[in-house]
């Protein structure tokens, strides 16, 4: 069997190549794959050969948020249905590392990521017709959502690992600086975690009008009104938390000035090394807290999407087939006007 796949070879150099497909072994899955979405760090691979210290170093097929329907099952696979829609976790752990002995996978020493360059031989990923993968990576995703909503598992489940970084969010006043797909949908998971008031910061209105959609209180276009966290400064901070998505530094320096003393600040955006005020964070006593990819949210990811307990559908802007790969990816640069973008197979 072949199948086609888009092959990222340098920035900017997107092909579409034909390669062969195998059957599945034992334990895996045959996909014919559905939908993808273009996630940041592809984009980064796209424009720019990488992001930080993570390059690209030989040709890689991109891709981490996907979903299939299940063609064949390989020996000893329970559990899941040929003809099934899956969401596809793209996390490889090890399983036998100090860390995936304690538990804490996402840690993994030797961890494998689909559609990731951080190690060499890269881990190739989802954007292709055809995959074979380990059916422990298959989350059966029902028949109520769309393929679509279906491949936006991965990034709900980093906004659901996030909002678990946090405190008890009941009834407290958030922040979210960054409206990008992550920033609305870390929106959608507080929202879910009982959250009173949710308050969005970014540059483009086209990311607040999501926002807002995603169950955000109020949209605040920093570009066009740098002052309008101003007011929430007031008495050393008004927000309880705040979520810092767009991995922009002076919107990390306005989550500090604006979360209350003893508040929380969870960092979701990644970037290289920023400045922000020490003093402030010392003399609030705010926790200041990391959150990288998820573990076990995968799974109620996947669960909240198949029912629409969170509806991830406001965030899915364009659809692009294979074949326009290179459009969606000049598509996805555009953040005037997209937020998920996705090839369809």
């Amino acid at each position: 069997m072949r199948t086609r796949l888009a092959r990222l070879h340098g920035p900017g150099d997107l092909r579409l190549e034909v390669a062969d497909i195998g059957e599945p072994g034992e334990g895996e899955v045959l996909l014919k794959m559905a939908a993808a979405g273009i996630c940041g760090s592809d984009l980064h691979y796209y424009l720019d050969g990488g992001f930080g210290p993570v390059r690209v170093r030989e040709p890689i097929i991109p891709g981490h948020e996907g979903s299939g329907y299940v063609a064949a099952l390989g020996a000893n696979v329970s559990g899941i249905a040929v003809g099934a829609l899956v969401s596809v976790n793209p996390s490889q752990p090890c399983g036998e590392c100090r860390f995936c002995r304690e538990g804490a996978a996402i840690h993994c020493l030797n961890m494998r990521f689909m559609g990731s360059a951080m190690r060499l031989p890269h881990t190739q990923g989802m954007f292709r017709d055809w995959l074979v993968v380990p059916a422990s990576q298959c989350f059966p995703a029902g028949t109520l959502v769309s393929a679509g909503e279906a491949a936006c598992a991965e990034p709900l489940a980093v906004c659901l690992h996030a909002v678990a970084q946090a405190s008890d969010l009941n009834g407290k006043h958030v922040l979210v600086t960054g409206a990008g797909p992550i920033g609305a949908l870390v929106v959608s998971a507080a929202r879910h975690a009982g959250a009173g008031t949710i308050v969005v910061s970014d540059l483009a209105d086209a990311a607040l009008e999501r926002a807002i959609a995603m169950g955000a209180t109020k949209a605040l276009n920093v570009r066009r009104d740098p002052m309008a966290l101003a007011p929430f400064e007031a008495e050393k901070g008004q927000f309880d938390l705040a979520f810092e998505c767009s991995a922009a530094g002076p919107a990390l320096r306005s989550a500090i000035a604006a979360v209350r003393p003893r508040g929380q600040i969870v960092q979701v955006g990644v970037t290289g090394d920023i400045t922000l005020p020490l003093n402030a964070l010392v003399g609030k006593e705010l926790r200041l807290v990391g959150s990288q990819r998820f573990d076990t949210e995968f799974a109620r990811a996947v669960e909240l999407i198949a029912t629409r307990r969170i509806d991830v559908r406001p965030i899915i802007s364009h659809e692009f087939s294979i074949e326009q790969a290179i459009a969606a990816f000049e598509q996805a640069g555009d953040r005037s006007s997209a937020c998920k973008v996705q090839l369809s197979f």
